[in-house]
């Protein structure tokens, strides 16, 4: 039965997502570098490093070979750092980059092209830093092009009836704050399931809360 791969599975937005995409009934599957599958039953784990291209293209095989076609994927992997401009050096950019943005295009063109033959499905990619901040500089890259990824992958699939689309998150995710990740993951599964006319490409939680 299709269902929900969560790429970048940790206790945060990860597990939260996780649950809320269960909680409607569809089989999940999580890929993180440890395979866990964060506690929750039913869940199945996968062991990737989005910044091995192998690796990711591998896990995301066993995972369609368990669930089928995703109907959702959610690429929720990134590097949380803060470095000022300069203080990084090159090959520590090009690693946040990896893992930021390149991680999310070899999902991209892994899945899509046969979610696009199915003619349906969400490709859901978590964003941030709506205004780029010089105390983190890779991060600001990488949610850049995230938002810039989100857009061309719009134009390639959405035609399809692939909904592509980015959840940009403005503060720092805690539980019990407005940055809740439970609020957090109401905006994956209204993205997922918006009729193609009301379609997104993306939606912002700045701490305002979700109602569910």
């Amino acid at each position: 039965m299709p269902g929900a791969v969560i790429i970048g599975a940790g206790p945060g937005i990860g597990r939260s997502v996780a649950r809320r995409f269960a909680r409607e009934g569809m089989p999940v599957a999580l890929l993180s570098r440890t395979g866990t599958t964060l506690d929750l039953d039913g869940v199945l784990g996968f062991e990737a490093d989005v910044a091995d291209e192998a690796r990711l293209r591998a896990a995301l095989d066993a995972a369609t070979a368990e669930l089928g076609v995703p109907d959702a994927v959610v690429y929720n992997a990134a590097v949380i750092r803060p470095d000022t401009p300069g203080e990084a050096n090159a090959r520590e950019q090009l690693d946040a980059w990896a893992v930021n943005v390149v991680g999310a295009l070899v999902a991209a063109s892994h899945v899509l092209p046969a979610m696009a033959r199915h003619g349906a499905g969400s490709f859901l990619v978590t964003g941030g830093m709506p205004e780029p901040k010089a105390a983190y500089v890779s991060l600001s890259l990488g949610k850049a092009g995230v938002r810039t990824l989100v857009e061309l992958l719009d134009q390639e699939y959405g035609p399809s009836g692939v909904h592509v689309a980015s959840v940009t998150v403005a503060g720092p995710v805690a539980p019990g704050t407005d940055f809740d990740p439970d609020d957090i993951a109401e905006h994956y599964w209204r993205l997922h399931t918006q009729p193609p006319d009301r379609w997104e490409r993306e939606a912002l939680h700045a701490g305002e809360g979700v109602r569910r």
